[in-house]
């Protein structure tokens, strides 16, 4: 090798932790702040490398509580879980604001009509297209 190869080292593995809303059936669920069940997926070099879903209840926390409080509610889940992108059908402006300052990546009009894990993946390649 001369002095002037460059050598590259392997680019570094891509990991998203993304948050979808859910059915029972595992499709993407239309509603997001109200949401009965979010999935957390960790997606690492376009595969989901694990996927739980967690019963969230903001169907019914939503209207109990001021709009302020239900979307920190939804914030401090979005940090506990360690969220870097959310895909929605379509999430309410104060929900948008909210998510914007606290900073992953957004991705909406999510068909209904897929199953979330693959919607995930998705997501997923759509951002990496972006960067």
């Amino acid at each position: 090798m001369s002095d002037n190869d460059e050598t590259t080292e392997p680019a570094a593995p891509q990991k998203w932790v993304v948050a979808i809303p859910v059915t029972p059936d595992e499709f993407v669920d239309p509603r997001f702040g109200r949401a009965p069940d979010v999935a957390i997926a960790t997606v690492e070099d376009g595969a989901v490398v694990d996927w739980r879903v967690e019963h969230v209840g903001w169907d019914v926390l939503h209207d109990s509580s001021e709009h302020g409080q239900h979307h920190a509610r939804v914030v401090r889940f979005m940090v506990a879980n360690h969220v870097t992108a959310v895909g929605a059908t379509e999430i309410g402006g104060g929900m948008l604001h909210s998510l914007h300052k606290l900073g992953p990546q957004i991705v909406l009009g999510v068909p209904t009509t897929m199953r979330a894990r693959d919607a995930v993946v998705a997501i997923v390649r759509r951002l990496g297209e972006d960067d």
